[in-house]
């Protein structure tokens, strides 16, 4: 007994190390994120930067056709074979190969609908210049040093390339009447993080892999497997890119595209927050529920499960009753002239914070190890094709002054009932790991912030107004303050009702002191 749970403490210390280094990295890139995003909305304007978001969200139509899910699968078989150094060489080839082949049929098929459609042929300098993005992944890598669980490097990597990204974000762009000028230089500042990860992940990887392309590739089991991903590579990017893509086309102005960007932009942080620990959670799911080590393997997704209410909650909480503030700050506007309802965008989507990213553990945790992803490939085409009628229904009927708001909610009633069909799907595993007390604790302390902060805030921005000229200033000083003494009740607040995130974090330092 001694042993198991010795052995358990030193799986869990390993998670959680990994579980931190992770949120670091994605912490440092919201920041980053969130202090170049208001700048770049504000130097190139909405209609401009609704044009750089509208051919960004097709391209990424093709990027997430050129991958059709290969790194996660690549991931679970790498992480099946990583202690045999010929077989891991063989496997990384095999897929290496694989994705060099579907990431040339993708650049072609775009390429055709882009010569073949005159609203895209229009774009398509900023298309093609995207496209970029997307074709120097195929070197990347990134799937090799997530199997292996090289987190620290990965994170170290990302938060030294992303800096220099924002760094000549202000130094070569200026805000200016000519914004138009602006939009090819943004795209490349953007790509350039994707072009220097992949050349410095190619020049570290034969420390942890040798090609040779000698051994047996077996590409015929992969076939069946592949025409699955395929689909559901398609169905999730139509998933993810149809409110953008679709209110390109509904406002040719791009400017309700602008607005639903600015007013989706915290959501997404948060999103890519807990989603990328998937990173963590993947590869050892896969390996538990191979070994069939059920009593590790729940434990993992309760843990998994956890942390994703514990960001997600207080994250819906201030969103939906800043949502104004944050919005404002973002865009640099009074959401009258410019940008308009992207804060009822906001908290239409807030709820996706915790819906998608459930889904998401659902998928990679649950479903992925079990090979079982032709279910997730079946929710995903009932999603696509429920949110495409309903954001053309509510876009151009009741909200066809704001189509950006009939989007949003079109999106947002598709995805908790695409939420409700995969909790089904594998309730014998993520019925336990959602519901329970420990996540109701987190639920009403989220509740209770949402409370004081429209109560409090108010009253912080009008004591801070008269002691700070700049409305801006006034906004962010007032929402920062907010922000800590929410943070004050949630933490404080789940500490006294003994939540298992929070106890943990105590009963480390006190084990440390003593």
């Amino acid at each position: 007994m001694e042993n198991v749970t010795s052995k358990e403490n030193k799986l869990s210390k390993s998670v959680r190390s990994n579980v931190v280094i992770n949120l670091i990295r994605t912490l440092t890139i919201t920041i980053l994120s969130f202090i170049t995003f208001p700048y770049i909305t504000r130097a190139l304007g909405d209609e401009v930067f609704g044009l750089y978001s509208w051919a960004n969200s097709f391209v990424y139509y093709f990027l997430i056709l050129a991958k059709i899910s290969i790194p996660n699968v690549a991931i679970r078989e790498v992480t099946k074979v990583k202690d045999d150094k010929e077989k891991m060489a063989t496997t990384v080839e095999t897929f290496f190969t694989l994705q060099g082949i579907t990431t040339l049929i993708s650049f072609l098929l775009m390429s055709i609908l882009v010569f073949s459609i005159p609203d895209l042929y229009s774009s398509n300098e900023i298309i093609f210049l995207l496209s970029i993005n997307f074709l120097a992944g195929v070197f990347s890598f990134e799937w090799v040093y997530i199997a292996l669980e090289k987190h620290f490097y990965i994170t170290v990597r990302s938060i030294m390339l992303l800096a220099f990204s924002a760094a000549l974000t202000f130094i070569v762009i200026r805000p200016s009447s000519y914004s138009q000028n602006y939009l090819y230089i943004y795209a490349l500042v953007a790509i350039s993080s994707t072009i220097l990860t992949s050349i410095i992940n190619c020049i570290l990887l034969p420390r942890y892999v040798k090609f040779t392309f000698k051994g047996k590739h077996d590409y015929k089991s992969l076939i069946g497997p592949l025409i699955t991903l395929f689909f559901l590579s398609f169905a999730l990017t139509l998933y993810n890119q149809t409110d953008e893509f679709l209110l390109g086309f509904i406002d040719p102005s791009k400017a309700s595209v602008g607005s639903y960007s600015v007013g989706v932009k915290g959501i997404d942080i948060v999103i890519t927050l807990i989603t990328s620990l998937y990173a963590v959670f993947m590869p050892r799911a896969s390996y538990y529920y191979e070994k069939e080590n059920k009593y590790f393997y729940k434990n993992l997704l309760r843990y998994s499960f956890n942390i994703t209410f514990f960001i997600a909650i207080p994250a819906i909480a201030t969103m939906t009753t800043l949502s104004t503030p944050i919005t404002s700050l973002i865009s640099g506007s009074d959401l009258s002239s410019s940008y308009k309802g992207a804060n009822y965008i906001l908290i239409t989507l807030s709820t996706m914070m915790l819906t998608y990213s459930l889904g998401d553990n659902i998928y990679t945790e649950i479903l992925l190890p079990a090979k079982k992803e032709r279910y997730y490939l079946y929710g995903m085409l009932f999603g696509v094709t429920l949110n495409v009628a309903l954001s053309l229904l509510l876009a151009y009927i009741p909200f066809k002054d704001n189509p950006g708001v009939g989007v949003a909610i079109a999106t947002m009633a598709t995805d908790v009932i695409l939420l409700i069909y995969l909790v089904i799907i594998s309730r014998e595993y993520s019925l336990q790991a959602i519901i329970n007390f420990n996540n109701l604790k987190i639920l009403i302390f989220g509740i209770i912030i949402a409370i004081a902060t429209i109560f409090i805030f108010p009253l912080l921005e009008s004591s801070l107004s008269g002691l700070i000229k700049s409305k801006e200033s006034t906004l962010l000083v007032a929402g920062l303050i907010m922000l800590l003494i929410d943070a004050l009740i949630y933490v404080g607040g789940l500490a006294l009702v003994k939540e298992r995130l929070v106890s943990s974090i105590f009963r480390k330092k006190e084990n440390n002191n003593g």
